[in-house]
């Protein structure tokens, strides 16, 4: 089948074209985001594979139904970039990677606490200089720390796995309860008094209409002064603003984010000639206490590969079958 790849960079490049070697389908690679605009570099092609920033709206579905894709295959968990209710009107399967490496994710959450939580990145660059004082990197131990995790699918749950040899004290929160989870933390039914609870927040939770902005202005002042927060997720979960509000009280003690809700004109380029032009992004970067990386967690050899593996093998099912076991549907999304 011919494959529009869009938004694709060269580890995306690599790892398709080595894996499809055992596929066999015909790869285009875009550089381009998929958007109503780029949408025409699709005609003619079978299947689009596109990625978490990628419009796909109804224009651009619209667009695509009419240059005869029949299949729109996201390498991502998440689906949120794409318009499922307009899919569904112009019959267009939709599939997804439901768990590529949680490993790779937990992981880097885990990161980015003791990286910040011990101020790993400062005490580097001050050694690069030579500087070796110590004064200003004092952090804290994770040790019988509280930490919340919301969203206890596969990567949540890794997280609490990977947690709990800390020594942590680790409270879930989600909607359907994993008896795994329950092995190892504590459930709590309301996000209210979750928070209120929690030294460390860390979310692993779909962007959903519920899930928008869950930590907002209201929220906010059920948080613990001096709060960790950590979103390797969705940036929309967070209401930007009002976390910068936070962090100029006092009330987010550290704010470590590998995603951003506004990131699409931002990751996955090299800005480092340009003016960001987007001041509250910029505004995030100017607090010592908060550490951003460009959308990188999921970024491992090993779930590189199943990515492209899960991808093709979504699209290959599709081609011999008209169904795959990955497909989204708004059925399903409501049944969740």
């Amino acid at each position: 089948m011919k494959i529009a790849m869009f938004s694709t960079k060269g580890y995306d490049r690599r790892s398709f074209e080595r894996v499809n070697q055992k596929y066999g389908h015909e790869l285009t690679f875009f550089e381009a985001r998929l958007t109503p605009n780029t949408a025409p570099l699709a005609v003619g092609y079978e299947a689009v594979c596109v990625f978490v920033n990628d419009d796909v709206n109804r224009e651009a579905i619209i667009k695509l139904a009419a240059g005869g894709t029949r299949i729109i295959a996201t390498r991502s968990a998440g689906y949120n970039q794409i318009d499922l209710e307009a899919a569904e009107a112009q019959d267009l399967c939709v599939v997804r990677v439901p768990a590529y490496s949680p490993n790779a994710v937990s992981e880097f959450t885990v990161g980015l606490m003791l990286t910040l939580g011990r101020q790993i990145h400062r005490a580097y660059n001050r050694v690069r200089d030579t500087n070796f004082e110590l004064e200003g990197l004092q952090g804290f131990e994770l040790h019988e720390k509280t930490v919340a995790v919301f969203g206890t699918g596969k990567i949540g749950t890794m997280v609490i796995k990977n947690l709990s040899g800390f020594g942590c004290r680790i409270l879930a929160y989600d909607l359907y309860r994993n008896p795994e989870v329950e092995k190892l933390a504590e459930y709590i039914d309301d996000p209210i008094e979750i928070i209120k609870q929690a030294d460390i927040l860390t979310f692993h939770m779909p962007l959903t209409p519920e899930t928008y902005h869950i930590i907002n202005q209201e929220t906010m002042p059920h948080l613990k002064d001096g709060v960790f927060i950590i979103n390797t997720s969705r940036g929309a979960l967070l209401d930007t603003k009002a976390v910068i509000e936070g962090l100029k009280s006092g009330k987010i003690g550290y704010l470590a984010i590998d995603v951003y809700e506004v990131e699409s004109d931002l990751f996955f380029r090299d800005l480092s000639n340009e003016i960001v032009t987007d001041d509250v992004f910029a505004r995030l970067l100017t607090f010592p206490n908060v550490l951003v990386t460009g959308h990188q967690a999921f970024l491992t050899d090993r779930a590189l590969h199943n990515i492209a593996d899960t991808t093709l093998n979504n699209i290959t099912q599709f081609e011999q079958n008209c169904e795959c076991a990955n497909t989204i549907t708004m059925d399903k999304v409501r049944g969740q």
